[in-house]
């Protein structure tokens, strides 16, 4: 077998890796909220969001696009084979890190701080301009509006249900919440399995297989599948720290939560065709839905760990690829 086959295989295998770890990793996106106000069982609440996972992964292809021409440009044969190997491995050590210390970092912002950190090693060059655009400009934005529509979703409930019985709302958002979790994992099979999409159709380019950045049907099927099966094996420390640390969570405020960070999700893939963070989506939300009650009842102390992980996410996963990069470019020559 040639030897850019070879590598274009290993590619594609890492990648399918990654993608399992980002289904671990941020399985709490989707169901921490619905298993903390025990809306869910946890296992019932894995299987949905895994389903649901696989379910995005086919509704489009836009941030995949993204990813896949708008962050690097590599250069052609196996060095850009080495540049895409190093960014996917720095994005896989920064997730296992992070996951053992249950900080719920963004899956996302490693993988395209890995392409940007490997880039930069390789001296081929980074997209600056999609960088801004389509990653940075999302990444403040969209913790953002996740706060804003987490605390009005949460303040429009209390008001409609102003008259109700709090044990006869809370049941009836039980039930709700199975809707709004499942919404949450269709935004996450369609934000976060793209991404992956587009480092494998980079790599497919790169070796010179396909011309554009159309995602084959196999990439789609494989993607879904490692994500999904990534998901349902669960993260079970970011669960606990995204469900019960920063803020203890009701039914409605679950609900409002899941549902404002599903909108940031689909508006942002379906419209900008951005790879925004579920992980940062989420957790805004839940911050603004916990807000409603008071401030001092979200626990300030975890929302600051949490934040400075966001911070150290990119450079630190685009560290980790650098090494990489110069590691394999040692050992392979290439």
């Amino acid at each position: 077998m040639d030897a850019d086959l070879v590598a274009l295989v290993a590619i594609v295998v890492v990648a399918l890796t990654f993608d399992f770890t980002n289904g671990f990793h941020d399985a709490a996106n989707a169901i921490a909220t619905s298993v903390s106000t025990r809306a869910l069982t946890p296992r019932a609440a894995l299987a949905l969001a895994a389903v649901m996972n696989l379910v995005g992964a086919f509704l489009g292809t836009g941030v995949a696009k993204t990813v896949g021409a708008d962050i690097i440009a590599t250069p052609a044969g196996a060095h850009g084979l080495t540049v895409v190997g190093a960014a996917l491995a720095g994005a896989i050590l920064w997730n296992i890190f992070t996951w053992r210390l249950g900080l719920p970092t963004s899956s996302s912002h490693a993988l395209i701080g890995g392409l940007v950190g490997a880039a930069l090693a390789a001296t081929s060059g980074v997209l600056w301009n999609g960088v801004v655009a389509k990653v940075v400009l999302p990444m403040l934005l969209s913790p953002i509006l996740g706060i804003a529509l987490g605390y009005s979703v949460h303040v429009a409930i209390l008001w409609i249900f102003r008259r109700s019985s709090p044990s006869r709302t809370g049941r009836g958002f039980r039930i709700a919440q199975s809707v709004s979790a499942a919404a949450m994992g269709l935004g996450h099979g369609l934000q976060d399995a793209q991404k992956t999409m587009g480092v494998i159709v980079l790599a497919l380019v790169t070796a010179g297989h396909q011309e554009g950045f159309e995602v084959p049907l196999w990439v789609i099927f494989a993607v879904a599948a490692a994500l999904a099966a990534g998901t349902y094996a669960g993260g079970w420390r970011i669960i606990r720290t995204l469900g019960r640390r920063i803020v203890d969570l009701d039914p409605p405020r679950g609900f409002a939560a899941e549902s404002a960070a599903a909108t940031v999700l689909y508006a942002t893939a379906f419209i900008w065709h951005a790879p925004v963070s579920t992980t940062h989506t989420i957790t805004s939300a839940i911050l603004g839905a916990g807000s409603t009650r008071r401030l001092s009842a979200v626990r300030w102390g975890v929302a600051r760990n949490i934040g400075v992980a966001w911070v150290c996410t990119m450079p630190g996963a685009a560290v980790i690829a650098a090494i990489t990069y110069w590691l394999l470019h040692l050992l392979l020559g290439s």
